[in-house]
């Protein structure tokens, strides 16, 4: 398993014209996949925070759903601090019913020991493009993630086993065009998610790119 080519990680700079598309059809989309009113918890990637994942949770919202970024800044890296103040942010949204809990990239990861950890306050986990199969290195952000974390990436402040899949339904979405993490490592090996979607985006698109955000509504409306 290998990290992304330069040539793909290049790519990833086009992300303005997929937040453009995801302008345009964000409407539309949620009007054909309406959704049944019950919370979503998002959470955004390495180094973004609740902006990055604005174009996801306004499609959510306007499906019907009732979507909440994660209130906690940048995500700067894994934490026990972190994780136990998203669980935090998770019982404060989940008064009525569990959520669905959609993670992109590194947010992925900690949806997943969300779901673990939880899975009472947790209807289903979604990751988006997220590392937790395999080679914890086969992406091209490992060394700007240790110097601004602080800590290895095989060494994580937190007991976690991030292969291992939570005791929810879990979706992974994928794609072959990802510029930052190896597809393998988003998309599991057998075993690791319940189900594996391959989605036709960059990395940085998963939370505005038309495609990603009719994965979103479509894995949503699954039953489980």
């Amino acid at each position: 398993m290998r990290a992304p080519s330069t040539r793909a990680m290049i790519a990833e700079l086009g992300v303005p014209l997929a937040w453009a598309r995801g302008q345009v059809a964000w409407r539309g989309l949620a009007r054909a996949l309406p959704g049944d009113g019950r919370p979503v918890l998002v959470l955004p990637g390495f180094l973004a925070d609740d902006g990055t994942t604005a174009t996801l949770r306004r499609t959510l919202a306007a499906a019907g759903y009732v979507p909440h970024g994660w209130a906690l800044g940048r995500n700067r890296g894994v934490s026990q601090a972190l994780l136990d103040a998203m669980l935090a942010r998770l019982a404060a949204v989940t008064r009525d019913r569990p959520a669905a809990v959609v993670g992109w990239s590194l947010g992925g990861l900690y949806a997943r020991e969300i779901g673990k950890r939880r899975p009472d306050l947790v209807e289903r986990v979604v990751t988006l493009g997220s590392p937790f199969s395999g080679d914890i290195r086969a992406n091209n952000a490992w060394r700007m993630y240790e110097r601004i974390a602080g800590h290895a990436v095989d060494r994580l402040p937190i007991a976690a086993a991030l292969a291992e899949k939570p005791p929810v339904p879990t979706f992974a979405l994928w794609s072959a065009r990802d510029g930052i993490v190896a597809p393998a490592a988003s998309r599991g090996r057998t075993g690791e998610a319940d189900v594996a979607i391959e989605v036709a985006c960059r990395h940085v698109g998963f939370t505005s790119d038309p495609a990603a955000l009719r994965a979103v509504l479509e894995v949503l409306r699954r039953a489980v």
